[in-house]
Formats: structure tokens, C-alpha cells, sequence
């Protein structure tokens, strides 16, 4: 690893959210200049730095250095003082100023600011309020100072420290030294081993009862984003220690301890004890009561034959309905808490039509939702009612530390008689907790989903558990009905499901394409997308959706991303370009919301099209007559949208879906990932690479088990 110091001469890019940045450096002792890269906010410009990294080549920008420390230096010369203070770092100093006060005071004018303050009223144009202003906003850059050398002291990159400056201001030294991991979960981007780094070197002892307590909840936080609610307590104390390096007893004894405070909690259920994190624990519980309440107090609606009302409505929308359909539109009448589940083709929809049909005869109020957007908006159309995401239903509001709140709740819950959630195999615990606490006293709820699809991102596997309880009325709908089972992929959705390789014999509405390696296999699908398609009539952007198991590897979202953009949107001289991440934005990318946003009507899952690149940020639009601005740090809420995984695509539907199935991505090889991205085409499906990792996908039911008590809990096993 080399070393660098120079002074930052202009900043080229900045992230805004402290990850990244580009700058260009004077080397000390060398002629020219050089573009650094950091993984930090940018240094401000004439500060002097120390930089540690190595030079690289990059394919487009030339030779670079990039760094992965940097140190801030006070300038120490005349020159050096004025670049700085000419930089604007400084509330109240510009260029002019800046003259004027290293012309009275020289090199020591940071001296003056920081320890004589009252002598700036010598510089002309200087009052009170101006000099104060100027101590104030230098005090500032001073306290970031100190936490980036203290970092650097703790052998931590001092990149980190305009995050922990920006969450905790003056407060952030006492913290770094009297309570780091709680920088872990306070800071985004910060984990439990670089507040480990930092408690450690700032004394803490390796068996401290706050470290191994850091360490249960990291374990805990990591198991939660694999879907757990909890986890055996032999496994959260085998895993704790590992990454505490210590005796598992201490991690053990932590753990009572932890309990005991009522930091952590527990269930008991066939000789296991499973320790939860205190959020998922009330999620989980407040789950389970919600359901139960619901369906034990809801209103009696006057109907005396459910099925003759049924029938009126087939009557008055030309409709007949199965047997197993009409059950189902019945059902919704009688039952506090109902779920609808079923495979593709089967009729969901056309039940969910009836339900407000039958409910809308009756004059009560019905209110439509969906986890996603796009799901959302599938319902709505085929329905021809309004629906929203739950988000939306809930109010939902972001709050000034990040977190997400809901106007709706349990104080002023949703206004409707009946609710009737689509896509429920999305829904994670926390939303379905929040969601139930602001369903009014009295209300109907209706769980409608395909519950063979993947289940949720989040925590929990929330529909299953619940038809797995046998607590609640259902119908699973499996009858394919004529027109459906017409389409093959429809046909070959029921065959993947059942364990039976698809039919790929009839034309080329389903088809597999072997292809030897995974390099070659990414390169089929690029060539699908640049050549053959468009030469029969397709628009790739737009019609097309290139599904992946994995990040990485040839043939993860990740390469699949750039590669799609080289063919499809390729970059011309002069256009205006602009990086966030590991990606390069230009006009015409298609891209994907990742996290929702109300200010922007913006959620989870959408997906637009990038129509300006500027300076300051993107613009991108969303359907035909929404458009949102990206400033330059919100860009992290963005991800290219050409190849997205199978989760992401979960209630969407699209044209043509290609799926490369290599053996590099065995790991996620599964049948309910198979079916999920299969169901996701309406038209065509393309299935290229590995007969092999494809028949490993069809015969592999084994879905990773998710520790979760929902089930046991409303079926009254667990107390």
C-alpha cells in the first residue's frame, strides 16, 4: 500500500451519502495532478491530506489512486491557508474574504479563527455576527477533524467520519470513546466489526459484557435478513462466539443476562428454545393476537345464503364460476379472517372480482392494497377499482432519522368495512403487524396470494404460517381453467410446481437453450436482447425483463447490468454521465426504485427510465406521467433495472422473461425461485445455460427453513 499527501486542488464527484468521492490532487513534491478516489465524503478543496491506497488503471478515467485512508491536515503555509479558506468550507468566508484575512493574519490565520476569534473584527467587512458565524462552522470542520485522526488512531479509515459527525455532532467523540457499538446501530453503513475496531482499541476488554452483547444482536440483525425471526439459542451462542473470538459460555451467559433485561426474548416450542430480537419478538406476537381478534370480532354482514348473492353477481357480470370460485366469494361473506390461494390460471383474480362485487351489492366499503407498486397497479386493473400499496394505505412517512412511520395505526386505523390484500407471500412480519394494528374494529380481512411463489425479503414467512396454523377459513384454488391452460407457460408453472421438468416442445413460448459455459450463457442473453428480439419487433427496455438468482458470477444481476447497458444504451461522446456506486447512469438506463419514497411518490420495486443527466443529479421517469429528481446523494435509492433479481420481480408481470439457470448459482437453484420467475411472463419465456442446474431447480423442494413461531403462535402451541 503506498502513500500519498498533497492538496485537494477541485472535487470531481461526491456521492453525498459519504461513500464515495472523486477529487484531483497536487502530489507534495511532484509535478501535476491526480485523480484520487475515496470511499468517503470528499475532502473540501486547498485541505491538505494524507492519503494510503494503491494506483489502478481505469478503463475509462486513466490512471488513479485509489485511496483507502485519508487524513485531513491543517495547511500550513500562507497558500495553503487561503486555498482552504477560499473553498467556501467556511460559512461566511469566500474568496474575497478569504484574501483579506490571510492578507492581515498570514499562515496563522486558523490560529486566529480558532483561538482568538475576536480578532477577525480587525478584517474589514467582519462584524459580530459574521465572526461568530465563521468560529462556529470552523469549530465544526474541526470536531470532523479530530474523529477522522481518532479513527485513524483506532487503525479504523478515517472515511468514516463525516457519517458519525452527521448522526451525533458535538456528541460524536464521546461516543467513539465511551460507547462505540452503538455507532453500529446508529450509523448506516457502519457494521458491528468496524465498532468492534474501535471499542477495542479504545480499551475495551475482548470478554466486556457490552461487546459480547454488540455481538448477539450483530448475529441476531444477520440472521433477520435471511428471513429469521429468531434463532436456536445453540446457534445464536455458537455464532456470537465465533465472532467474538471468546468461550461460549460468556456468550451464553450474556444471552440469560440480555433476557433477563428484557433486551432479548424467548419461546420455548418442541424442547427448543429460540431467542428473539426484541422488534421481531412484538412483530410476531402483536401478529398473532391482531389475526385472532380480527376474526373473532368481526361484523356480521345481513346475508342469509352467501352463494345465492354469489350466483346474482355472476348474473350481473356474465360469469360462472367454478364451484371451488363461488366457495371462495361466499367465504368472504361469512368469515372474519379469509384466504384465497392459488397457482396461476387458477381464477384468483376473477374471485377477487366477485368478493367486491358481492360485498358492493351489500353497500359496504372496500379497500383494495398490495405489498409493491406494480403489484398494486396489476390489481387495480384487473379489478377496475382503485388499490394502493399497504405503504400507502398505512400513510407511511419517512422520519428524520430514517425510519419509516405510519399515520395509520390502531388510534386511527384504516376507514373501509372490508380490506382485501393481494400478494401477501411479499409480506414480511413488521408490515403485516403494522398493517393489522390499523385495521378498524369490525373489518374483514381477505389474504389473497400464491403461496408455492418465494416468500418475503424481509422477515418471516407470513402467508404460509398462517394457512399452516389451520386457524382461519381458506381455498386453494387448483383448477386451470380452459384459456389459461392453453398458455404452456401456464401449463409448465403447474408442471415446475409438481416437480416435473417443462414442456419445451411446443414453438417458442417456453423454451431452454443449452449453452456450455456461464461466460457464454451471459453472452446469449445480451445477444437476445441487442439482436434477435428487436429483429422480430421487440423492444427490449420495455417488454423484456432479464431475471437472475444471484448478484454475482458471469451470469449474476450485477455483470448482466453492465453488459445489457454496453449493448442496449451504449455511451456516446460528450454525453453527460454520472456515477453512483459502482454503476455509471446515463440517459435512456432503465433503473429501479429499492426503497420507498413519499416525498417522490416513489416505491420499492418501480421501475423508469433515466430522461436527464445533469450535474446536480438524474431525472427519471416513472409510467407515462410521473417523473422524480435524484440529487446526486439520493441516487443510493436507484439500482439499474436491465437484469434485477427474482425477488425484486415478484408481483410484477412482464412480456418475456429470460432467466439464464447456471450451476454457479446452485446455492439459490429451488423450485419456488424457478416457479416465481416463471409466473412472472405473460407472453414468452427464455431459459438459458445448464440442463443440469435446471433439473436441480425443478427437483429441489428443500426451501431454506425460516425460524418463526407465527403458526405455532396462532395455533395456541406457544403461550
Amino acid at each position: 500500500m503506498e502513500e500519498l499527501t498533497g492538496v485537494v486542488e477541485s472535487v470531481v464527484f461526491d456521492a453525498g451519502d459519504g461513500r464515495f468521492s472523486v477529487f484531483r490532487l497536487v502530489p507534495e513534491g511532484q509535478p501535476g495532478r491526480v485523480s484520487v478516489t475515496v470511499p468517503s465524503a470528499a475532502p473540501l478543496v486547498g485541505q491538505e491530506v494524507s492519503l494510503r491506497g494503491d494506483w489502478v488503471e481505469h478503463p475509462r478515467f486513466g490512471m488513479q489512486f485509489k485511496a483507502t485512508h485519508i487524513r485531513v491536515n491543517a495547511p500550513t503555509s500562507s497558500q495553503g491557508v487561503l486555498r482552504f479558506l477560499a473553498s467556501g468550507a467556511i460559512n461566511g468566508i469566500g474568496p474575497a474574504m478569504a484574501q483579506r484575512i490571510v492578507a492581515k493574519f498570514g499562515a496563522d490565520a486558523l490560529d486566529v479563527i480558532e483561538n482568538a476569534p475576536h480578532r477577525l473584527l480587525e478584517v474589514q467587512g467582519i462584524g459580530k455576527k459574521t465572526s461568530q458565524k465563521i468560529y462556529e462552522s470552523y469549530h465544526e470542520q474541526s470536531e470532523l477533524k479530530e474523529i477522522m485522526l481518532k479513527l485513524e488512531m483506532y487503525g479504523v479509515s478515517g472515511t468514516y467520519g463525516a457519517r458519525i459527525y452527521k448522526k451525533f455532532g458535538s456528541f460524536a467523540m464521546d461516543v467513539l470513546e465511551h460507547d462505540p457499538y452503538r455507532i453500529s446501530r446508529e450509523v448506516m453503513g457502519i457494521g458491528f466489526r468496524t465498532a468492534d475496531t474501535i471499542a477495542m482499541a479504545s480499551g475495551y476488554e475482548p470478554e466486556s459484557s457490552a461487546r459480547i452483547a454488540a455481538g448477539i444482536r450483530f448475529v441476531l440483525d444477520g440472521v433477520a435478513s435471511f428471513g429469521h425471526c429468531c434463532l436456536p439459542e445453540p446457534w445464536l451462542v455458537r455464532d456470537a462466539a465465533g465472532v467474538l473470538g471468546i468461550d461460549a459460555s460468556l456468550v451464553r451467559e450474556t444471552v440469560r443476562d440480555e433476557i433477563e433485561a428484557g433486551q432479548l426474548f424467548y419461546e420455548t416450542e418442541g424442547g427448543e428454545t429460540l431467542i428473539y430480537p426484541p422488534q421481531l419478538y412484538r412483530a410476531e406476537t402483536e401478529t398473532a393476537s391482531a389475526l385472532l381478534y380480527i376474526a373473532d370480532h368481526a361484523d356480521r354482514f345481513e346475508v342469509d345464503e352467501p352463494e345465492t348473492l354469489a350466483r346474482a353477481w355472476e348474473r350481473m357480470d356474465g360469469i360462472t364460476l367454478a364451484a371451488g370460485q363461488r366457495a371462495a366469494v361466499a367465504a368472504a361473506l361469512r368469515h372474519g379472517v379469509f384466504i384465497l390461494t392459488g397457482g396461476p390460471g387458477t381464477g384468483k383474480t376473477t374471485v377477487v372480482r366477485g368478493m367486491i362485487g358481492v360485498l358492493e351489492m351489500l353497500g359496504l366499503s372496500v379497500r383494495l392494497g398490495a405489498p409493491t407498486g406494480r403489484a398494486a397497479k396489476r390489481l387495480g386493473e384487473a379489478t377496475d377499482r382503485k388499490a394502493t400499496t399497504v405503504h400507502r394505505m398505512l400513510e407511511a412517512q419517512a422520519a428524520d432519522d430514517g425510519r419509516t412511520v405510519f399515520m395509520r395505526d390502531e388510534d386511527t386505523p384504516i376507514e373501509a368495512d372490508v380490506i382485501i390484500l393481494d400478494e401477501v407471500s411479499m409480506m414480511d412480519i413488521v408490515l403485516m403487524q403494522h398493517f393489522l394494528a390499523a385495521v378498524p374494529r369490525g373489518c374483514h380481512v381477505i389474504l389473497v396470494g400464491d403461496v408455492d411463489q418465494l416468500p418475503s425479503v424481509g422477515p418471516g414467512t407470513v402467508l404460509a404460517d398462517i394457512l399452516r396454523s389451520k386457524m382461519f377459513p381458506s381455498v386453494r384454488l387448483t383448477d386451470i381453467f380452459r384459456q389459461a391452460g392453453e398458455s404452456l407457460i401456464v401449463r409448465n408453472a403447474h408442471a415446475v410446481n409438481a416437480g416435473r421438468m417443462p414442456d419445451f416442445t411446443a414453438g417458442n413460448t417456453f423454451e431452454f437453450r443449452e449453452i456450455a459455459s456461464e461466460e457464454e450463457t451471459a453472452e446469449a442473453v445480451v445477444a437476445l436482447c441487442r439482436d434477435e428480439l428487436p429483429a422480430e419487433g421487440v423492444d427490449s427496455l420495455r417488454d423484456v425483463q432479464v431475471l437472475s438468482p444471484m448478484h454475482r458470477l458471469p451470469c449474476g444481476i450485477d455483470r448482466l447490468n453492465r453488459l445489457l447497458q454496453a449493448a442496449l444504451n451504449p455511451a456516446t461522446p460528450h454525453e453527460p454521465e454520472v456515477v453512483s456506486g459502482n454503476f455509471t447512469y446515463r440517459v435512456g438506463d432503465k433503473v429501479m426504485q429499492i426503497r420507498n419514497d413519499y416525498e417522490k411518490n416513489v416505491f420499492n420495486g418501480d421501475v423508469g427510465f433515466v430522461v436527464f443527466v445533469g450535474a446536480q443529479g438524474i431525472t427519471v421517469r416513472y409510467g407515462e406521467d410521473h417523473t422524480a429528481e435524484y440529487k446526486r446523494e439520493e441516487m443510493n435509492s436507484l439500482q439499474p433495472a436491465y437484469a434485477m433479481s427474482v425477488h425484486k420481480s415478484q408481483g410484477s408481470e412482464y412480456p418475456i422473461v429470460i432467466l439464464p439457470i447456471v450451476l454457479g448459482h446452485r446455492a439459490m437453484l429451488q423450485r419456488n425461485l424457478l416457479y416465481t420467475a416463471v409466473t412472472r411472463a405473460k407472453e414468452r419465456v427464455i431459459l438459458l445455460g445448464s440442463s443440469r442446474a435446471l433439473r436441480i431447480a425443478v427437483e429441489n423442494d428443500k426451501t431454506r427453513r425460516r425460524f418463526t413461531l407465527l403458526a405455532a403462535r396462532l395455533a395456541g402451541a406457544v403461550e
